[in-house]
């Protein structure tokens, strides 16, 4: 089988790596697919077996892409357009394994080409146009609806990352056999392709506070992600359990910023560090230090990638009590509190007061992983999609 990927986002930069793309491909490319990758040009190769990346021009002088819908995305996808129907005219693709909104102009190309299309949603775009606030057009939202629905009834196989998308697709074409449920939830070290001449540089590891109890956070820094109520929160924390360190990982440098002018006001001086933004294995390094990992997401509908590295870990996790993280865990598995400043705060003391409380919520977890989320569950499901496809 030869498939075309195409994936509309910078693939492998600081901001916004897409695992999603990098692992479907991977586990595709194993079990014997030969595959394009189309994507955008910004970005770093990655090491991946029998893929061949082709990239756009990076038009770096417009600046990096944004997560969410954006001018400049669409200014982008006219290349990947191009790009997409000279491949096709060029080579013999058995599937296009479209991502996102890449699907709205493959399935237009689906009759004249005759490939199978594979429609990979990792979230609806209508949704994501009201959620980024990026227009109030009833009726550019009422195009992105028609797009999407076309494109959910032209696709051969269509994938969805979580329950909550899931339960979407299932609103407009019932049980249908197309439809696979295929979470993001592995994490295999991802290698990045050496460059002629460059030398191997180890990644620092920050330094994490030795005899003090370590509550950690690792993300994005956007609004939703919760930091106000974790930072708030942590001031009860300390107040009962001086010694207890707070690390944040992740973030912009503005974000940074203001995150850590926020902790200065909030009287929370050497209790709270910040690492700024580190490598996916280096955060996991400071992961494995850790005696609690937090997720304090106040919004959103999607689980967060994290919280399936975070089930894996063997770490007591705490996190807010919204359908974001509830598709997935319960208080089997972790310690579910409000998406307030006090529960974030009762959750964290509860974690680090009752140590056989937690671990045994954190040895559910693996279970948890083990059996419906692992590298080995994960291969079953990509296995379904390609005897689908066959």
């Amino acid at each position: 089988m030869r498939a075309l990927v195409i994936a509309p986002q910078p693939f492998f930069t600081p901001r916004g790596t897409p695992f999603s793309v990098y692992y479907r491909t991977m586990v595709m490319a194993e079990q014997g697919v030969d595959i394009d990758l189309l994507t955008y040009g910004q970005g770093a190769d990655v090491e991946l077996p029998n893929t061949r990346i082709i990239r756009i021009p990076s038009f770096g002088f417009l600046g990096s892409v944004k997560t969410g819908p954006s001018v400049l995305k669409l200014f982008l996808d006219i290349f990947m357009v191009i790009w997409t129907v000279a491949l096709l005219v060029r080579h013999r693709y058995d599937v296009v394994h479209a991502h996102e909104e890449a699907v709205f102009f493959c399935r237009f190309l689906k009759p004249l080409f005759r490939f199978k299309l594979v429609y990979d949603m990792h979230s609806s775009l209508p949704q994501q146009l009201e959620n980024f606030q990026f227009t109030e057009s009833k009726l550019i939202k009422k195009i992105f609806t028609w797009l999407e629905d076309g494109s959910i009834e032209a696709a051969d196989a269509i994938i969805t990352i979580c329950p909550d998308l899931s339960d979407y697709v299932r609103s407009r074409i019932g049980d249908d056999p197309r439809h696979l449920l295929i979470e993001n939830s592995i994490f295999d070290p991802v290698r990045l392709a050496k460059r002629k001449g460059e030398s191997v540089v180890s990644d620092a590891i920050p330094e994490v506070p030795e005899g003090h109890p370590i509550v950690i956070y690792a993300g994005t820094f956007e609004t939703y992600q919760g930091l106000d109520l974790l930072l708030s929160g942590f001031k009860r924390v300390i107040s009962e359990q001086p010694e207890a360190r707070l690390l944040m990982v992740g973030g912009a440098p503005e974000q940074v910023e203001n995150y850590t002018a926020m902790a200065r006001e909030l009287g929370l001086g050497n209790a709270v560090i910040f690492t700024g933004r580190v490598p996916p294995d280096v955060a996991r390094a400071l992961n494995r230090r850790a005696d609690v990992l937090t997720s304090p997401r106040s919004a959103g509908t999607n689980t967060p990638l994290k919280i399936y590295e975070q089930l894996a870990s063997g770490k007591p996790l705490v996190a807010t009590r919204i359908h974001s993280h509830t598709q997935v865990l319960d208080d089997r598995v972790a310690f579910l509190v409000e998406p307030t400043a006090d529960g974030l705060s009762e959750g964290i003391l509860q974690a680090l007061s009752h140590p056989r409380d937690a671990q045994e919520r954190a040895s559910a977890a693996k279970v948890l992983y083990e059996t419906d989320y692992s590298r080995a569950a994960y291969t079953v499901k990509m296995s379904r999609l390609l005897e689908l496809l066959a």
